[in-house]
């Protein structure tokens, strides 16, 4: 494993040292990089996302696939992997202990039509770069068989499969290409593959997944020549000049200041034989802010009592503590008394919540005050200017 992570940093790095070379063959532009087909050989490292051990399940895995680029940004490949998995299968028996039932192989093989999107030139300004970043998506068939080192385990493992079994596989990927020349790229490719449950024997209600990590090379082809651009001499004709008067109209934007009438509704709800009240609610800190920004603001407190519970006496003076008590954590928040209109508390007289009892519990704060609001006011208006215009 630690070689094969070695050879990548090596291949990355030759390609990057190669790229500046490259770069200068393309700009010749003897030929147009975009439609062009390829095909790609890769080799790489796989696993099997499981309840085991994963380090332990990596094994080789190799590619070959066959597309094309149809725009400097859009491409298709058919893309067919495979070689052989591992899994694990551990388990606790009744006593607690960890029980290691140990690995066992499997092979299959995955085709997918895959679609590319070239994130370098969608974001950038031409339509060739020597390093370029694919961002990989598509759907296929798996196909899986030689279960057999899990069907050993059948008495532990009552899930493994038998024959062939087959699977759709999404994929998610992303690629790192590297042009050496006008014909070859090389390339490093992750890709994460969803494949259906009880893929590695086991099933824990959600897709298996599959991450590969592959080193490849692209052979392009079917690139086409620019036609020549047609080169026409004629003689230079002595210039004409006119004066052009240009009008140009604008938005003047100011802004004046507009009263507006505003109110606010909040509501204190309450548990049962409750009536504090904290100073830093959110909805006191509303209502005080609301105050300090409008101009003859005034609120009323009114507070209840629900009649599911207790009796009129005590509700009423549940009521009345709670009305007292915001009306108390309203000064505390800078809220100047005059601008209380009125504290009422109406124990369970009135139900504001008829078709809700515990909502009943509450403390209803409404206010109205003017506030100044910017309005943008636009005027058009329009300047000129002269510029010389050649006429010939």
């Amino acid at each position: 494993m630690k070689s094969f992570i070695k050879l990548f940093s090596v291949a990355i790095a030759a390609a990057f040292f190669s790229a500046p070379a490259m770069a200068q063959e393309n700009t010749e532009l003897n030929y147009k990089p975009f439609p062009h087909m390829f095909i790609g050989v890769q080799g790489g490292v796989q696993t099997t996302l499981t309840n085991y051990d994963n380090s332990k399940l990596i094994t080789p895995t190799a590619s070959l696939s066959v597309g094309g680029w149809f725009t400097p940004v859009v491409g298709a490949r058919l893309h067919v992997n495979g070689m052989w998995n591992e899994g694990g299968y551990r388990y606790y028996d009744n006593t607690g202990s960890k029980v290691d039932l140990g690995k066992y192989d499997y092979k299959y093989i995955t085709t997918d039509l895959d679609l590319m999107v070239n994130l370098v030139t969608l974001f950038g300004k031409k339509d060739y770069y020597p390093v370029n970043l694919y961002l990989i998506g598509g759907i296929g068939l798996n196909t899986a068989w030689d279960n057999d080192e899990a069907l050993a385990m059948n008495s532990a493992m009552p899930l493994a499969w038998d024959g062939t079994r087959f699977s759709h596989n999404a994929r998610i990927g992303a690629q790192v290409d590297v042009n050496l020349c006008k014909n070859v790229s090389l390339n490093l490719e992750v890709a994460a593959n969803s494949l259906s449950d009880r893929y590695n024997s086991k099933i824990n209600s959600k897709d298996d997944w599959q991450l590969t990590a592959q080193l490849g090379l692209a052979f392009k082809f079917g690139y086409k020549k620019p036609a020549p651009a047609p080169v026409v001499v004629e003689p230079e004709p002595e210039p004409i000049y006119e004066t052009v008067i240009d009008t140009t109209w604008y938005d003047d934007i100011t802004y004046k200041d507009v009263k507006k009438e505003g109110d606010i509704d909040k509501r204190i709800f309450y548990a049962i034989c409750e009536s504090d009240i904290n100073a830093d609610e959110p909805q006191i800190k509303e209502v005080a802010e609301f105050l300090k920004e409008v101009e003859n603001g005034e609120v009323v407190i009114t507070a209840y009592a629900d009649k599911g519970t207790g009796n009129p006496r005590l509700n009423m003076q549940y009521s009345k503590d709670r009305a007292l008590k915001t009306k108390k954590a309203l000064i505390a928040n800078g809220v100047d008394e005059k601008m209380i209109k009125t504290t009422e508390w109406k124990g369970d007289t009135v139900q504001p919540y008829e078709n809700d009892n515990d909502k009943n519990r509450v403390c209803i704060i409404t206010g109205h005050g003017v506030y100044v609001q910017k309005e943008k006011v636009v005027t058009r208006k329009f300047k000129t200017s002269e510029r010389k215009v050649r006429v010939n």
